[in-house]
């Protein structure tokens, strides 16, 4: 997995709430066990009309949000299902961090398992980001080491994060990586056990 320090990028802003999983990855194209290929299929039926063409009333269609690299939605991101695909979608299209007001709770975590920086921000924080991104091309950094959001117009937030889930992005480590880490311990481990 490849390690997270610090990211800038285009915010693409998404200003709804309780964007659930199925809304991100529709149960339709779960049927894939690879991690790769999902981002075209990311928010798609709110991205394609019934003949599978882009929709135009569909912000992440829009010219101006090519190559967003943040997202920023509303509160309670990833709500519903416990579907790993949906990070996977948001990864593969080309997003690094999601920023929001609240998490659900299992997406938040295998937003850490997949690469991808879920950073929850104050309600006010959020809105002002959006609108700012509304207006026009907006450009922030994430800042994993300092766990901070900043601007070039001097606007800045600070964030919250465990020190195992930023440990695990500074490192790009996955679950097994971390399960690495003790791979001397296991071996003195077995070889006292033997």
């Amino acid at each position: 997995m490849e390690a997270f320090v610090k990211h800038t990028g285009l915010v693409y802003p998404l200003n709804r709430s309780n964007i659930d999983t199925d809304q991100i990855i529709p149960k339709q194209f779960l049927k894939r066990i690879e991690r790769k290929g999902f981002g075209k299929f990311l928010f798609y039926n709110w991205r394609y009309d019934d003949d599978g063409n882009l929709r135009e009333d569909f912000s992440l269609n829009y010219p101006e949000y090519d190559n967003a690299s943040i997202m920023v939605a509303g509160e309670n991101f990833g709500c519903g299902s416990s579907r790993e695909h949906a990070p996977w979608a948001i990864q593969d299209y080309g997003f690094r961090v999601v920023i929001a007001p609240s998490f659900a709770d299992i997406f938040y975590s295998n937003c850490f398992k997949n690469g991808i920086l879920p950073v929850p921000l104050a309600e006010e924080e959020v809105q002002q980001i959006i609108e700012h991104a509304e207006k026009e091309q907006y450009h922030i950094t994430v800042d994993l080491e300092s766990q901070e959001v900043y601007a070039e117009d001097g606007w800045s937030a600070s964030f919250e994060i465990s020190e195992y889930h930023k440990n695990m992005l500074l490192n790009g480590w996955d679950e097994i990586s971390v399960t690495l880490t003790y791979e001397d311990a296991i071996t003195a481990f077995e070889q006292n056990k033997a």
